[in-house]
């Protein structure tokens, strides 16, 4: 199998990291999501609740690191950014894999092997997977998806200067809820296979 990439961008709610891990697993490929936090939380030494916090905000999330000096702060969401850049970069480079958002599509635009997905799904929908998932309330839910839309929307745009569902940055879009996720992931696959030529 030639080296590829697949990246899935996707809105809260509508099963893309659970339709990048089908995909990964159908390929026997690596997945990464949470590893990237994992990833800066080790480079940066900050607590991981912190990057938690940094991943999924624009505001200042302050972080304490060690100089010849004694004790400095600065902005771990700015920290996070370059430190992830470099880990897609890596991870991409080391072998084929399905990355979870992180603008892991931006990042890697400039590469031939990589696919970039965005999945979606209408918000009635979103909101019944989160209350499921979660167990949350409705209205619980519907405030948790547009808090997320809000903020992913913001950090993506901050980052690339472009926005996150953008069609010009993606090679397909893709509405979860028709097929479901088990299906929108095999269509997803036999679109990858037809770019990379793994169809007979």
């Amino acid at each position: 199998m030639k080296h590829m990439i697949i990246t899935i961008g996707c809105e809260y709610g509508s099963g893309g990291p659970e339709i990048g891990r089908m995909l990964a697993d159908k390929y026997e490929i690596q997945y990464y999501d949470r590893d990237l936090v994992d990833s800066v939380a080790e480079q940066t030494g900050a607590d991981r609740e912190l990057v938690e916090k940094a991943d999924t905000t624009m505001s200042k999330v302050k972080y304490k690191f060690e100089t010849k000096f004694g004790p400095r702060y600065g902005n771990l969401v700015d920290k996070m950014v370059a430190i992830q850049f470099n880990v897609i970069q890596q991870f991409a480079k080391e072998s084929s894999c399905v990355i979870i958002g992180r603008c892991s599509d931006y990042v890697l635009k400039d590469r031939d092997d990589c696919i970039r997905i965005f999945v979606y799904a209408p918000e009635e929908e979103r909101i019944k997977t989160v209350m499921e998932k979660e167990n949350l309330s409705e209205k619980d839910a519907k405030e948790k998806i547009e808090y997320f839309d809000e903020a992913l929307h913001a950090r993506y745009k901050y980052m690339t200067g472009t926005y996150r569902g953008d069609r010009r940055n993606r090679h397909l879009l893709i509405d979860s809820s028709v097929l479901g996720w088990e299906k929108t992931a095999d269509y997803i696959k036999e679109f990858v296979d037809t770019k990379f030529g793994y169809k007979e």
